[in-house]
Order: C-alpha cells, then structure tokens, then sequence
C-alpha cells in the first residue's frame, strides 16, 4: 500500500510536469486516504499547488485527473471536490496485490527506517506489592511495542528492571519483622507477592497512626513525617543494607525470593516474556560511581550536607539530588547504572523506557544528567510516556491497599468472560477443558485490547464489563471474527476449495475490494506503529479489517456463490484476512481462538 502511494505520488509529479511544464517533487504532494463518503482510494490536496501553478485548485484537479485517467493505468476514475482530487484505484490493482499477498504466506516484508538495536524496557516492578491495573497497562504496552518494533526486522532485547532495594523495600521488611510472626507463602496460602504487599500496607497504617500521635503531641507534620519511629527505623534498616547488615541482607533475600516466585506466576498467566533482567541492587554501585565522575568534572556538587546534586536550570529543569547526605542512593543513582549496564550489553541505538507520565520530570533529568557526563547513549534515551488508568471508582493508591490487584482482576475477566460466553451460547461443540481455555483467551483478548487501544499518552477508564463486549470495537469482537473465519476455512477444506490456484474475477464486489485495500495496507501500518511506538494504530487497524469482513460476510455469499471461481476467491480472502487478524493480534500479544 505504502508504493502504491509512492508510485501515485510519482505519477502526479509527472502528470504537473506534463500538463503545467512545472517540477513538483513527490515530497511537496500532500497525498492521504480518500474520505469515506466521496468516492476513491486516495485524495490529493491541490490548495498547496495554486501559488506555484498559478490556477485554480479545482482547475488543477480536473486536469490532472483527467491526464491519470488516460495515463496511469492503475487510476480508473477520478472526481473533484473543490481543491480535492480524489484518485479510484481500479479493481486490477487490487487484485495484483491480492496475488501478491496469496504468493507470501509468512506476509509482507514490514519497512523499517528506524533504530536496529532496541531495548524496551517495561514492567519495572517493585518487590514491596504485587502487580496492578497499572502495570498491565505498563506490561502489556511495552511487550506489543517491543513485538510491533521486532516485525520491522529490529533486534529488540525486553527487558525489565527490577526495583529490588531501596526505602520502600525496608518499609515492607521492617512490618514483616514486627508483625509477621515467620509467616510464609506456605504458611498462609497467599501468593509471595501479595503476602509482601500486605505488610507495605501494613506499615503505612502503623506509620501514619505515629504521625498522628506526634501531631497530637504539638510536632509539626512535616516534622512528625520525618521522626517517626517507624520511618527512622526504615532509613536506618537502609542504611544497613547499603553496609551489607548479613540479618538484614538474609530478610530482603529471602522475602524478594518469593515476590519473583509470585511475579513469575502473573507474567506466564497474562503471556509476557522477558530477554534480560536487571535488579537495582546490582545497578546503583554503578551509578554511585557515575556520581563520583560527575563530581571529578565538576558538572555535579557537593552541598554542606554531604548529599550531591547537579544544576539543570540551563536545560529548563531545576537541582536535582543524586545522593543523600548519608550516602545512600536515590533512584537517578540506580538509573544512571543500569542506562550504562544496558549500552555494555546491547550497544542500543535506542533504548525505550516504558514509564508512566508522572515520571516525565524523571525521564528529562536522567536524559540531561547523561548528556553532562558526555555518555554517547544520552540521545538514545526514549521514554514512551503513558496515562494513568482510572476506574470507575477513582483512581488506586497502593500505600493505602486500594490498587486493583492484577491477578484479581485476570479472574475476574475469566468469570466474565466465562458468564457471557456461556450466555450467548458460544461454547457448543468444546469440551470443558477447550471452554476454560476459551475463557482465558477471551479474558486476557479483552484486557489487553482494551488497554491498548487507547493512545499510550492519553489517561484512561478502564471499564471491565465493557471490554468483554461481544459487539463493537473490542478484543472479543476481533476474536470472535477470526472465529468465524476459522470455521469457514474448515468447510471450505471438507469442500475442496482450499489450495490450489487461484483465479481472479474480473471485478470486485464493493466489500471484497474493501477488504482487499485494507489487507494490503497491514505493513504499512505496522512501520508506522513501530515508528510512533503506538499499538493502538494496529489495534484500529484490526477492528476495521474485522469490521470489513464481517460487512462482507453479511453482504456476499462464499459458499451459496454459483460462480466456482468467485467462490474460491472469496474462500481465499477469507483465508488471508484470517491470517492478517492473527498476525495483528499476536503482535498486541493476542491470541485468537480457531473455535468458539
């Protein structure tokens, strides 16, 4: 699709030069798809032409339109509306590309114009509570974008860093060692990294009850924040563990040995992978010893204190600390570390982090960091920044236990989708271990279109009765519609009309040349969610594919057509718009089900 847009753009250019004498590059045509309700296949806009031209913008339409017409064998109509010419691909075309597409089975080479070696970062939990509504969005984000960069013929190493360390970490093994009682995952049947998210709750209760009693006492909050027990105990627990404290250093182990057993779990039950593993513990002595060179350049300093800090008012930011007057690290220290470990590893052209856009501050200052220590990797740095999740009830606050546990929420989704797939009576002909699987698929389908159809940079309601919609432009829609088509092709192979040559029609129906243009645009779309790092573009992309061929499957008959050779056709089409979906679907990290 994308050359036939660059060989229309071609033919234009040479349509001015023949009809005006004058030189317009391919680069000065604004060229885009055709409005749906005006008839044609792309649409220039001839405004910009008049200046240079000197006519009219409908004057320049018609002639150029009429020049293609009897020039540009491909171009089998045109009109004009006002400065608007829009250009009829003719249905030989679109059936050469459909050969095209029926010749690679494996699909359409993807272009790629952008950075070869990629590292998606994503997920970055901490060890402190179990994953949430935010970090699916997160997960399921950064797996597709790093799956849609693959297809562009990227190397692409996944990556997750894993905040193991730090004040948040000991908050959790302080409450575990006041209040635990040597409670285990064993012990009280809770998953390890839920077990550790009820003592970060747990803390934050009993921390905030001393606050209270000191501002009860006359202490000012800020104050009473700072002195609390609790709190005082935590800094000092960190302290020990930066001075390697082996009681200290046995608890952490041992209490993030089961949160990465609990991890572990959610990542193969939502179907997420990851290349390479990096774990603040092993980072931040790195990124102390960046500290240390910034100071020796003098781009870092020193205040009274002892803690350390860099200036960025010239870059538009503001001081920044990078490590504390006790010496212990902040997270830019680890960040520092581990942008360095990753260019050792990977010598990435880019490197992607996917982080929500509260970080944004965060995300500027490590870029501007590295550009004053003059680290060559400074300027591959790209934060995919995304939106909160929102629910229906307001937004989730993890120290206060209101966050919506992933895993609660993946069997939730199961239920759901269990209850209406069994309503609409979907499951007719599965045994109960296909049904379950059923469910899972559509659940998980569900899920993660829903929360990648939205553009990464916008905040979202997340609406779980909605996504598991049957109707609309939802994941159960898309995989119902794969479905379907699974089902034709079964029939179709008991038929003998499968395999074998295709011969095409000499024209199209309205849908079937429809369907065709949208099939043959898929790597086109695919270089460009690649290039914006947006799944959403391919998830719009795969609701009109099934959208068109559902309209066609209502409007034309596959297997009551008289015609053997249209039958075959529409058999054929059916075929490869089936392959599209789940060639779409699996880069969102989608699967689509054969039956339902």
């Amino acid at each position: 699709m994308q050359q036939l847009e660059q060989d229309i753009k071609a033919a234009l250019s040479a349509a001015i030069q023949q009809v005006f004498g004058a030189t317009v590059t391919t680069e000065q045509l604004v060229i885009q798809p055709t409005r749906k309700e005006f008839a044609g296949t792309f649409t220039l806009v001839t405004f910009s032409l008049t200046k240079s031209l000197g006519k009219g913008p409908e004057q320049i339409g018609q002639a150029l339109g009429e020049w293609l017409a009897a020039n540009e064998p491909r171009v089998s109509s045109f009109n004009v509306v006002k400065g608007f010419l829009n250009l009829e691909i003719g249905d030989s075309e679109w059936l050469r590309q459909f050969a095209e597409m029926l010749a690679r089975p494996d699909g359409a080479p993807v272009p790629s114009n952008g950075p070869q070696r990629v590292v998606v970062e994503y997920s970055s939990p901490n060890t402190n509570k179990p994953l949430h509504l935010g970090h699916l969005r997160n997960i399921f984000l950064g797996y597709s974008v790093a799956e849609i960069v693959k297809a562009t013929g990227a190397t692409v190493t996944k990556a997750n860093l894993i905040n193991d360390r730090g004040i948040h970490i000991c908050k959790s093994m302080l409450a575990y060692q006041r209040f635990g009682q040597g409670e285990t995952p064993q012990s009280s049947g809770i998953k390890g990294d839920h077990l550790i998210g009820k003592y970060y709750v747990l803390f934050e209760r009993h921390y905030r009850e001393e606050v209270r009693q000191l501002e009860a006492e006359g202490v000012a909050q800020d104050i009473a924040k700072r002195k609390a027990p609790l709190m005082t105990e935590a800094q000092q627990m960190l302290q020990q563990w930066e001075q390697g404290d082996a009681e200290v250093l046995a608890l952490w182990k041992q209490m993030n040995g089961w949160v990465y057993e609990g991890f572990d779990e959610t990542y193969r039950t939502i179907g997420v992978d990851f290349d390479k593993y990096y774990y603040e513990s092993e980072t931040y002595l790195l990124g102390k010893e960046r500290v240390e060179e910034g100071l020796q350049k003098g781009v870092f300093f020193r205040k009274d204190d002892g803690s350390v800090w860099v200036d960025l008012k010239e870059e538009g930011l503001d001081e920044k600390l990078l490590l504390r007057a006790d010496g212990t690290s902040v997270y830019i220290t680890q960040d520092l570390g581990t942008a360095e470990l990753k260019y050792q590893d990977f010598n990435y052209d880019s490197s992607v982090y996917v982080i929500a856009d509260e970080q944004n501050y965060h995300m500027q200052v490590l870029q501007a960091v590295l550009h004053k220590l003059g680290k060559p990797y400074a300027t591959a740095i790209h934060h995919l920044s995304y939106g909160m999740v929102d629910l229906p009830s307001g937004r989730m606050k993890s120290r206060e236990g209101t966050v919506v546990d992933a895993d609660e929420l993946v069997q939730e989704m199961v239920d759901t989708a269990r209850r209406t797939t069994q309503e609409l009576g979907k499951i007719e002909g599965l045994t109960s271990e296909e049904a379950e699987q059923l469910y899972h698929t559509l659940a998980l389908g569900a899920l993660k279109y829903f929360l990648l159809k939205v553009d990464p940079k916008k905040r979202m309601l997340f609406n779980p009765e909605e996504s598991i919609n049957f109707q609309g432009n939802t994941g159960p829609f898309v995989q119902y519609t794969h479905a379907r088509i699974a089902a034709i092709m079964r029939k179709a192979a008991e038929l003998g009309l499968t395999g074998g040559q295709i011969d095409s029609p000499e024209s199209l129906h309205e849908t079937e040349r429809d369907a065709v243009q949208l099939l043959a645009g898929y790597p086109g779309v695919v270089a460009e969610a690649a290039r914006l790092m947006a799944p959403s573009i391919l998830v719009q992309y795969v609701y009109e594919v099934a959208k068109a061929y559902n309209r066609f499957y209502t409007e034309v008959p596959v297997f009551g057509e008289p015609d053997e050779m249209k039958r075959r056709f529409r058999v054929a089409l059916s075929a490869q718009t089936g392959r599209t979906i789940k060639a779409g679907m699996r880069l969102l990290g989608i699967t689509v089900p054969e039956r339902m």
